[in-house]
């Protein structure tokens, strides 16, 4: 379930926060922005809310009552490709990387400044599947498979490959430069966005699970010592 086309960069964007004050401050934000925002205050509700309005973006609190925001995560990738901003008191790494595996296309640990919040909506929603096309998007084709930057979809042989905006920057990047090796560094910085706490582990966390998902461990190729290549 995808969200409608964006009319110049301005979304419907769900917020489940269940701190009331937090909740209407990051609101405020993104209206000011030219944003529609509904808050729920539990991940239950945020469930159902997705379900009946089909947002466009998702800020997500992990800490909520019902439903935490991880839950949610794991119902949204197995039915969705809504971009999500998670939010969370938890500042460790594996806490970070554990939302990232999830699904999540971002996060910011509290607290946190409401411009940035915004700021990374912003980018969430350009990288997304919702977002304009820039004018130079292109066809990618490596072997069997097929990016769609325009479409924002990921085809293997016949297979339509789901991904998430992080998932697929990353494959976008590899795929521009086929055979050519990365470094985590240097993918890391095609993921615009990230919280400044994620480390460069965040690249193997988007790598294991791009390969679980096409299932060719010939193509993403771990270069040991350097970092990972697209096999050309």
């Amino acid at each position: 379930m995808a969200g409608p086309k964006l009319a110049a960069m301005c979304a419907h964007v769900l917020v489940a926060e269940d701190d009331a004050k937090q909740a209407e401050l990051v609101r405020r934000y993104l209206e000011r922005d030219g944003h529609t925002v509904t808050v729920v205050g539990d991940g239950r509700a945020a469930l159902d809310e997705w379900r009946r309005r089909g947002p466009d973006l998702m800020v997500l609190d992990v800490m909520m009552p019902r439903v935490d925001g991880l839950d949610v995560c794991r119902v949204l990738r197995r039915e969705s490709d809504l971009p999500v901003l998670m939010l969370t008191a938890r500042a460790t790494e594996d806490d970070l990387l554990l939302g990232l595996d999830l699904g999540a296309d971002d996060y910011l640990t509290k607290p946190y400044s409401p411009r940035e919040l915004a700021a990374r909506v912003r980018s969430l929603l350009r990288r997304s599947a919702t977002g304009r096309p820039a004018p130079d998007d292109r066809l990618l084709r490596v072997g069997e498979l097929q990016i769609d930057p325009v479409r924002h979809e990921v085809v293997l042989g016949a297979q339509m490959i789901d991904c998430t905006p992080g998932e697929f920057q990353l494959l976008e990047a590899l795929a521009g430069e086929p055979g050519r090796v990365f470094t985590r560094a240097q993918l890391l910085r095609k993921l615009h966005g990230f919280d400044r706490y994620v480390t460069v582990r965040t690249v193997d966390v988007h790598v294991m699970n791009l390969r679980k998902k096409l299932r060719r461990p010939d193509l993403l190729v771990t270069v040991y010592g350097v970092g990972y290549k697209l096999a050309g």
